[in-house]
C-alpha cells in the first residue's frame, strides 16, 4: 500500500503561483480605447478616448457598418537617472474595431481629434420609404393607389 503524505504549504504554493500568473496575465491584456456610440435620430455620434495619442499615430477607417480604431501608443525613453523607478503606463499598438446597429454614409463622415477625444460624426444611410398599396377591385379588375405610412 502506497502512502501519500498531504503537504499543505507545497499546495499554498502552487495557488499562489497560479493566481501570480492569473494576474500577470491580466496585465499584459492589449489595451483598447473607451468609446461611447449616441444615435441621434439621423446619424450616429462616435467618441472614442485616445489619451497620451497624436493624430498622427492615429488610422481610422469607416465602412458602411463598422468602424475600425488603430494606432500606436510609443514609450518615451526613460531611465532611473531621471527618477523612474516604476512605469505603468501602457504603450504599442492597439486596434478596435466597432460595429455599427445600422449603416452609415460613410463617405459623409465627420471627424474632430482634440484634448485625446476622437469624435466622429456618421449621417445615417437614409432608408427606402414604405409604401401601402390600396388596392381597390372594380370591374374584374385591381387598382392600386400609394399611400406613405
Amino acid at each position: 500500500m502506497l502512502v501519500r503524505y498531504w503537504q499543505p504549504w507545497r499546495e499554498i504554493d502552487t495557488l499562489r503561483r497560479q493566481f501570480d500568473q492569473l494576474f500577470d496575465s491580466v496585465d499584459t491584456a492589449p489595451w483598447t480605447p473607451a468609446i461611447e456610440l449616441k444615435d441621434t435620430g439621423n446619424e450616429f455620434v462616435l467618441r472614442a478616448q485616445l489619451p497620451g495619442i497624436d493624430a498622427k499615430d492615429l488610422d481610422v477607417q469607416v465602412t458602411k457598418d463598422a468602424i475600425s480604431l488603430s494606432g500606436e501608443h510609443h514609450q518615451e525613453n526613460r531611465s532611473e537617472e531621471n527618477g523612474f523607478f516604476r512605469s505603468e503606463f501602457r504603450y504599442g499598438k492597439f486596434q478596435r474595431v466597432i460595429p455599427l446597429p445600422v449603416e452609415v454614409q460613410n463617405d459623409q463622415v465627420k471627424a474632430e481629434f482634440k484634448d485625446g477625444i476622437l469624435s466622429l460624426t456618421l449621417p445615417k444611410v437614409e432608408q427606402a420609404k414604405v409604401v401601402k398599396l390600396n388596392l381597390t377591385q372594380s370591374t374584374g379588375t385591381l387598382e392600386a393607389g400609394a399611400e406613405e405610412a
